[in-house]
């Protein structure tokens, strides 16, 4: 545990005494404060006492508990494993790892339960995990068991001789029977939650290919193929192109037709080649029961 002292000033408050001497904030003085962390002249402070001046003032700084994936038996489909990976269809509403105090519930914390080894190259929260895609997307997803497998497959990520292709129903009919989309995306400057087409020289370079797989009277279900990896890529795309995501909470249009647990959008199609046997390996996935059930709405529509 670090333990600082310091001389007090007259009239500033605890938290903002020490956060100006600590660099720590206001907030995280508060927290030590209400932990007992914090002392006036010895005795216990709260963040809010008044100073005088002259005052001892000891702020105690726990170390930090180092914070681990815990294994939960969730249910969780394996469509492929052997040594090295495993190839997992991710469901609707399951975050791929920890992050932002959610440390229970994720797809990291069913592996530890049903896979009997994870690559530890990212960590103790993100153990096996090469690849992500979104909470509300589902789909294909292909986890390291090892290092050397992952580093494998990073690479061939990198590379771009990972294909990865997924389904997405959009909003509109688009005119165009396939195309491609390159930007530079990063975070919005508007808002945090959301990444954005930025301005030429801001951001990192995204491309996304895509074809039309069918047309409906106000919708098109699209193929698409990403040949870079960038946070919520398809769907900034999407809505670049002026057809977001049906479903998409961050993207897609304020007034939904459905009621959906989140954007139809489903990573379909997964290859790469097996990092200890040398073969190229490609797994498909069938659309999850919600996304064929708009389907089925859409076509019986069209006839």
């Amino acid at each position: 545990m670090e333990r600082n002292e310091f001389v007090a000033e007259s009239g500033l408050r605890v938290d903002v005494f020490l956060s100006e001497r600590s660099k720590l904030t206001r907030s995280a003085v508060k927290k030590l404060a209400d932990e007992g962390h914090v002392f006036v002249n010895g005795a216990p402070a709260k963040a809010g006492v008044v100073l005088r001046g002259g005052e001892t003032v000891l702020l105690e700084q726990p170390d930090p508990v180092p914070i681990e994936a815990k294994p939960e038996d969730i249910p969780l489909e394996i469509v492929y494993e052997d040594a090295d990976l495993a190839v997992v269809n991710k469901p609707q509403g399951m975050t791929v790892h920890a992050g932002a105090g959610n440390y229970e519930g994720t797809l990291v914390n069913a592996l530890l339960y049903r896979l009997d080894s994870l690559s530890g190259i990212n960590g103790a929260l993100r153990p096996g995990i090469v690849h992500r895609i979104d909470k509300d997307t589902t789909g294909l997803l292909v986890v390291a068991k090892n290092d050397r497998a992952h580093t494998a497959l990073s690479a061939q990520i990198a590379d771009k001789t990972c294909r990865r292709e997924y389904l997405a129903l959009l909003e509109g009919v688009l005119k165009e029977d396939s195309g491609r989309i390159v930007t530079q995306i990063g975070r919005s400057p508007k808002d945090r939650r959301k990444m954005a087409v930025l301005p030429e020289g801001q951001g990192r370079r995204a491309e996304t290919e895509f074809t039309v797989a069918e047309r409906f009277e106000r919708n098109t279900l699209v193929r698409f193929s990403l040949k870079t990896g960038r946070t919520h890529q398809i769907r900034v795309h999407a809505k670049h192109i002026g057809h977001p995501v049906v479903g998409d909470p961050l993207y897609g249009y304020e007034k939904q037709r459905f009621e959906l647990g989140g954007q139809l959008l489903h990573a379909w199609r997964l290859e790469f080649i097996h990092p200890a046997s040398g073969e190229r390996m490609e797994f498909t996935a069938p659309l999850p029961e919600q996304f064929e059930r708009v389907l089925a709405v859409l076509r019986r529509e069209r006839r």
